[in-house]
């Protein structure tokens, strides 16, 4: 991979970050967008009837069960709306995540909607969509100290991450002054900042969003800098798998995900299950 320095990294990808205002949220608060606001695409010729989505339903926020087992999720919100959008009949079908791909291609379901990684090798012959939601680095610090931190000056810096992850491996190779403390879980890791044992926490910003605002954090920490996206480490997104062949129902997908956009539809669905925005 390509050397950058750490000043551009944040180019590496076009994310434009649109104010919550309206939600509730305070005015820092962004909702990525992953698509060209710019950019006119023409309804496909071709919509499909239904489209049944296939997902798993242990995997919060995006699939899961409500206390009285109905299921819910950002994935299940989302796939509602993609079909309303199309016009086409929508089912979900719950499967588990080890089966999800033989159930695609024995076409129990037209489209994989569970965060399924493009880089494994059974994966690499599916058709994906555009990413619909990418799952950035972040860091956190004291909220004391987050007007101070400077995470291009991170020299001397004790910064705290999971060992053996690719937090870890990104810390080391791109802030090689800092010292990196690699932990043995996402707990401790977490807890080396909220106790004063490290300056500053690198690990998932999706994890993170639900752990600063939770009783686990005691209101310690906040976000600063990011979000990180950088190639090789945290580019992978989430995107809708269809069948090699099925290229009408993944670029009818790819339509209706980009009209979501445009209608505030996704803004309205980000909020709703990630009131902490990580991005």
């Amino acid at each position: 991979m390509k050397q950058f320095q750490v000043a551009s990294l944040f180019a590496v990808f076009v994310v434009y970050l649109l104010p919550a205002s309206g939600y509730g949220q305070s005015a820092d608060v962004r909702v990525p967008n992953f698509w060209d606001p710019k950019a006119v695409h023409d309804r496909p010729n071709s919509i499909p009837d239904k489209i049944q989505f296939l997902a798993t339903d242990n995997y919060p926020p995006f699939v899961f069960r409500d206390p009285q087992g109905r299921l819910t999720g950002f994935n299940v919100d989302l796939a509602r709306a993609l079909c309303q959008e199309l016009g086409s009949s929508c089912a979900l079908r719950i499967k588990n995540f080890n089966v999800l791909l033989s159930a695609l291609d024995e076409e129990e379901g037209d489209a994989i909607i569970s965060g399924l990684s493009r880089s494994l090798p059974a994966t690499r012959r599916l058709n994906f969509t555009d990413d619909y939601l990418k799952l950035p680095a972040r860091f956190v610090v004291p909220k004391e100290e987050t007007r101070a931190f400077d995470e291009q000056a991170l020299a001397g810096k004790s910064i705290s991450v999971v060992s053996g992850s690719r937090y870890e491996a990104f810390a080391k190779r791109f802030w090689p002054g800092a010292d990196i403390l690699g932990l043995d879980s996402v707990a401790t890791a977490r807890a080396a900042v909220k106790n004063g044992e490290a300056d500053a926490h690198f690990g998932d910003g999706l994890g993170l969003a639900f752990w600063l605002p939770s009783e686990a954090a005691e209101g310690c920490c906040d976000f600063v800098g990011g979000p990180w996206l950088e190639p090789g480490y945290f580019d992978q997104g989430m995107a809708i798998a269809t069948r090699p062949e099925d290229t009408e129902r993944a670029a009818a997908l790819n339509y209706a995900l980009r009209q979501l956009q445009q209608k505030g539809i996704y803004r309205e669905l980000y909020l709703r299950y990630f009131p902490f925005s990580f991005y």
